[in-house]
């Protein structure tokens, strides 16, 4: 579902944040990125999004993909709930009944039909990362691409969004890729992926490298 081979990627200014970086994720699993500040994390993530462009290298992904961004006030653009994830549909030309049926699976997929008419203002952090995803799922994505989307949130959060997309993954076949730094949602993915200077270090078990990064701290 995700394939990248041998990818490099340097800013203009020459400096390389990707270096021969490589990994596989397969349909239907839920796997994360780890990192530290730098190591690329987010670059990546961008390059499959077709956000950047890299310099070399082969990237394979399942097309349509959905990204959510680290601040969701940079990613929802209306002032309502149900707008936001109708926009997402505006290229697809869709009747009128067939949006409202796609969003009404959407944010029910997200336990968020009950606010379809809420500003967007009104919602918490969690919700509006919620909305970001209905936007996805709406557009019927195969793929999401998460970068740190609990960056902003607190602990109960936090885990009740990494809790959602694990269920999300396993109830409707989607495959998932969520950039993180922090090693308590590692209990949430089926593998973990460790980024070291534009590299993958490691990866397999969550709970392998779950152990292996606490006990160098």
């Amino acid at each position: 579902m995700i394939k990248v081979q041998n990818l490099c990627f340097s800013w203009p200014s020459g400096e390389a944040v990707l270096r021969d970086c490589s990994l596989a994720v397969q349909p239907g699993e839920f796997c994360m990125l780890l990192g530290t500040n730098g190591s690329g994390k987010s670059t990546l993530l961008r390059l499959l999004a077709k956000l950047l462009q890299p310099q070399t290298g082969v990237i394979e992904i399942q097309n349509p993909v959905g990204f959510v961004f680290q601040n969701p006030d940079h990613q929802l653009v209306m002032p309502t709930v149900g707008a936001d994830v109708a926009f997402g549909l505006a290229a697809e030309k869709l009747s009128f009944k067939e949006v409202g049926q796609r969003v009404e699976e959407a944010l029910t997929a997200v336990n968020l039909a009950h606010l379809q008419r809420r500003p967007i203002y009104a919602l918490s952090g969690g919700q509006k990362q919620r909305v970001a995803i209905a936007g996805a799922i709406a557009r019927h994505c195969d793929v999401l691409l998460l970068d740190e989307p609990t960056a902003l949130l607190d602990l109960d959060s936090q885990l009740e969004l990494v809790a959602h997309v694990q269920h999300l993954v396993k109830s409707r076949g989607l495959t998932a890729l969520w950039v993180t730094h922090r090693l308590i949602e590692l209990d949430y993915c089926d593998r973990a992926f460790l980024l070291e200077q534009g590299q993958v270090a490691d990866q397999g078990d969550p709970q392998r490298l779950k152990r292996n990064l606490l006990a160098v701290k």
